[in-house]
């Protein structure tokens, strides 16, 4: 190959570079020009959605479908049921307390109200199997699954018996592999479906007394988050999921926690909240609301400053002192 050879391929594949790379550089000032006007887009739909007054916030009816909810005989879970019930859902209760769903359905059956309830304990993956095998055989695919079963210890770190972190972890959050994988398939064939995961603001913010519940919570959020983007990445926009984290709930699993700046909250507030979230097809919701914003703070601030504003204003460890050790109750 000669000299003015070697120029002119040299220069040619230098050209095709230089073109390959201008191409590059404007697909990708091209998408980012894209997500730049998708940003203001989302921002405003957000803000508008935020200010617009409850009956301007489409809903989507609930009628009909099949609901299943784990957890569901008692605090948050029951209030929840009755919710359903009324908005004229077929309800599927899983709880391990076998006498607390008979007490359920026989208040329930008071108000004309029919659910079907299964004593399971969804710490164990073989039943769960076993019972999601049944549901679908007797009432078919389910559309709104509510993964709400969930425990607490109340121990500090040292004084937590070694089998009661296996239970934490099992029921807040290796028990939501099992039933989402049971009921996951049915709503990706059908493109339609809706998975709620009641989380705990725990799960977004260490507490005292809460080392096991806590770090399940953060686990719990992680896997929620993980397999949503695992959903969309795969084209799976149809089926809906909704994270829900609210504060400590008066159900009887923080008995003798004493919150200092803001009381606990009520089961009844909370399962309409979630039912509300499940009608908008909302995405994280937060209890009380301003927690969102809030709790993200943590980030920003320096340790001290964060330190500080725990132990001196909102006094958490100070509320959580008081506690009752080891309360099983079936919900979040």
């Amino acid at each position: 190959m000669g000299y003015l050879e070697f120029i002119k391929r040299f220069t040619w594949c230098w050209y095709e570079a230089a073109a390959e790379g201008i191409f590059r550089a404007s697909t990708r000032l091209a998408e980012l020009v894209v997500v730049a006007v998708l940003a203001l887009y989302y921002f405003a739909e957000s803000f508008a959605l935020t200010l617009a007054p409850s009956f301007m916030v489409p809903e989507k009816d609930l009628a009909g479908k099949t609901a299943l909810i784990t957890g569901g005989a008692g605090g948050v879970g029951r209030e929840l049921v009755l919710r359903l019930a009324k908005h004229g859902l077929t309800v599927i209760v899983w709880d391990n307390n076998e006498k607390a769903l008979d007490k359920l359905k026989s208040d329930l059956s008071k108000k004309d109200f029919t659910i079907h309830t299964y004593t399971v304990d969804i710490s164990d993956r073989e039943l769960v199997y076993k019972n999601a095998k049944f549901v679908k055989e007797e009432f078919g695919p389910v559309d709104i699954l509510i993964n709400n079963a969930g425990v607490v210890c109340g121990q500090t770190f040292l004084d937590i018996p070694d089998y009661m972190i296996e239970k934490t972890f099992k029921v807040n959050v290796i028990s939501h592999y099992w039933t989402t994988k049971s009921f996951l398939p049915d709503m990706m064939k059908r493109r339609s479906g809706h998975i709620v995961t009641v989380g705990s603001l725990t799960g977004l913010l260490g507490m005292y007394k809460c080392v096991d519940y806590s770090a399940s919570k953060f686990a719990t959020i992680g896997f929620h988050e993980s397999l949503m983007t695992e959903l969309k990445a795969h084209g799976h926009h149809k089926i809906k999921m909704s994270l829900i984290c609210p504060y400590f709930i008066n159900t009887g699993m923080f008995d003798g926690c004493k919150p200092r700046n803001m009381p606990m909250l009520e089961p009844k507030d909370v399962a309409r909240r979630i039912i509300t979230a499940i009608k908008r097809d909302e995405v994280f919701v937060t209890l009380p609301g301003f927690a969102r914003y809030t709790l993200p703070l943590k980030h920003f601030l320096p340790w001290k400053l964060t330190w500080a504003l725990v132990i001196k204003v909102i006094q958490m460890p100070q509320s959580m002192m008081g506690m009752r050790a080891f309360q099983e109750v079936e919900a979040a």
